[in-house]
């Protein structure tokens, strides 16, 4: 399992998961790693892993989510020649493989109730069989799973078996998501930007303009650091200057005026892209009843919508006029009203 194995981030929820981790590591006992997509649950299983005393055994990860429910126990336990259509020979399971190692178990949730039984058992007694054997195996596994369920929900519903949590939940590992950690986000777009500038070679970062890093600071990031990493490094790729500042910033790759658009029976209510277009940035409710002077806040938000507009389009003022659907002189007096001149050429 080859992952970027950093941690990046200052926040105290980012930090007391990782030294929880880091704690864990040492107990030969399962853990479980909860968390949004996108937090970071590889990285903790490899750490767990890597801080442990199995480090230098196999470390063997299994999506539980990407293998179809009829081939899920055949890929965990192993399977005899012969044991069903297409086992021509004998094949070892995960388990086998991680044998005096750690077993990676991503989508946990998505086990089949059968494959939960049999995982149960391999916990309890440390002992595998294979599909069409009759002798069991001992196996020495530690098993780190992660899921983005609600295990102890599903557990009451009946759709995950509560002695097998029982079972795994030694620890439980919760990461938080991006947008709680406090002060994270500019440190990890730092981070990932400067990454990119390298790749891309060039010889300075500009950094980003401060509109630019207020809407990644303002962003949900419901795909988390995962999601960051890409905006980070497509906006980065995407600006051709090395030398001034990255000044646009698209959230959603597919946001185009010629996106295809679905079937009419097949159309859902569309909400506007975080910051796609321009236009779409409007101010969420609680900022709305936080707004004591209309005035300007009418004059903060033109003013957003300008540099995302200025900077999507190079600064190439006709370009952007046209964009917003002004007049080239209208667009002029908008910048001049805004103070946006500063350190940029006239468009073309």
């Amino acid at each position: 399992m080859q992952h970027e194995t950093q941690f990046i981030g200052q926040s105290g929820a980012f930090l007391d998961a990782v030294e929880r981790a880091s704690r864990a590591a040492s107990m030969n006992r399962p853990v479980l790693v909860i968390g949004e997509r996108g937090t970071g649950k590889e990285l903790i299983a490899e750490r767990l892993h890597r801080l442990s005393s199995r480090w230098d055994e196999p470390l063997v990860t299994m999506n539980c989510a990407a293998l179809p429910e009829t081939l899920i126990e055949a890929e965990l336990f192993g399977h005899e020649a012969g044991a069903f259509t297409g086992a021509t020979k004998s094949r070892a399971g995960r388990f086998e493989e991680a044998d005096r190692g750690t077993l990676f178990l991503d989508e946990l949730g998505t086990l089949s109730m059968g494959a939960q039984e049999r995982l149960l058992r391999a916990v309890e007694y440390g002992e595998i069989t294979r599909i069409g054997a009759s002798r069991p195996i001992r196996v020495d596994v530690r098993i780190v799973a992660a899921t983005n369920d609600d295990l102890p929900a599903l557990a009451a519903a009946g759709e995950f078996r509560a002695d097998l949590l029982d079972r795994l939940s030694f620890e439980v590992i919760t990461l938080p998501p991006l947008r709680v950690r406090e002060g994270d986000i500019g440190v990890l777009a730092e981070y990932f930007g400067r990454r990119m500038a390298a790749e891309l070679e060039w010889d300075r970062w500009p950094g980003f303009a401060d509109h630019v890093m207020d809407a990644l600071e303002d962003h949900q990031w419901p795909g988390n650091v995962r999601e960051l990493r890409n905006v980070v490094e497509r906006a980065v790729y995407r600006w051709a200057d090395a030398e001034a500042p990255i000044a646009h910033v698209q959230f959603d790759p597919f946001d185009s005026p010629w996106r295809p658009q679905p079937p009419q029976h097949r159309r859902a209510p569309t909400a506007p892209s975080a910051i796609g277009a321009a236009a779409n940035i409007v101010p969420a409710a609680t900022e709305v009843d936080a707004i004591d002077d209309l005035r300007a806040a009418v004059d903060a938000h033109e003013r957003t919508i300008l540099q995302h507009a200025l900077g999507k389009h190079r600064w190439n003022q006709r370009q952007t006029a046209r964009a917003l659907n002004l007049t080239y002189d209208q667009l002029r007096h908008a910048i001049r009203k805004h103070g946006l001149m500063e350190g940029q050429e006239e468009g073309a």
